[in-house]
């Protein structure tokens, strides 16, 4: 299967492309990418969590971290063309290196955020986004639920496990 055409990269897409709940991008990547057997901090998809992240940021004013964030993204897409040419397949890469180079020039420019689609090229990945997002219930474009979504969700299990290894070190 090629990557591109797992359901949590499908996932990711549709949060990104459909109502651009770039959290929820992060986690359907990162769920993907810990699923990789042998997978390191170099591996394809950490530039696409670090593009979600760094959007993230950047629409909820976090400037100084989505810059740092978009950058790491930028410095891992290149590495795509020579170790994984798979990435750079079903996608317009060209087009999407493109549009970090511009969110981060409008970042250092001090400019409004800006979102952008990632395009898809290839005939089997938008039918796997447009069946999956069919089924899906997007939270709404542009919503408070969307923007500020680690703030507002239900952080008890993380708090607790944290907790957990504050006792475990001590």
């Amino acid at each position: 299967m090629h990557p591109y055409h797992h359901p949590l990269f499908v996932n990711f897409i549709v949060y990104f492309n459909g109502n651009q709940d770039y959290f929820e991008c992060h986690e359907v990547l990162e769920e993907y990418w810990k699923s990789i057997p042998d997978s390191d901090k170099d591996h394809p998809l950490t530039a696409y969590i670090l593009l979600a992240t760094g959007m993230y940021h950047w629409r909820r004013g976090n400037k100084p971290g989505a810059s740092r964030t978009l950058n790491k993204a930028m410095t891992k897409f290149p590495t795509f063309l020579a170790n994984y040419p798979k990435y750079t397949e079903e996608i317009d890469f060209d087009q999407l290196v493109y549009d970090v180079t511009k969110a981060v020039n409008r970042l250092e420019q001090d400019l409004p955020f800006e979102s952008f689609p990632i395009t898809i090229l290839s005939a089997n990945v938008t039918d796997l986004a447009s069946k999956l997002e069919q089924s899906m219930t997007l939270l709404p474009f542009g919503s408070d639920a969307v923007i500020h979504k680690h703030m507002l969700r239900d952080r008890s299990d993380i708090l607790r496990e944290r907790e957990e290894k504050k006792k475990g070190r001590r």
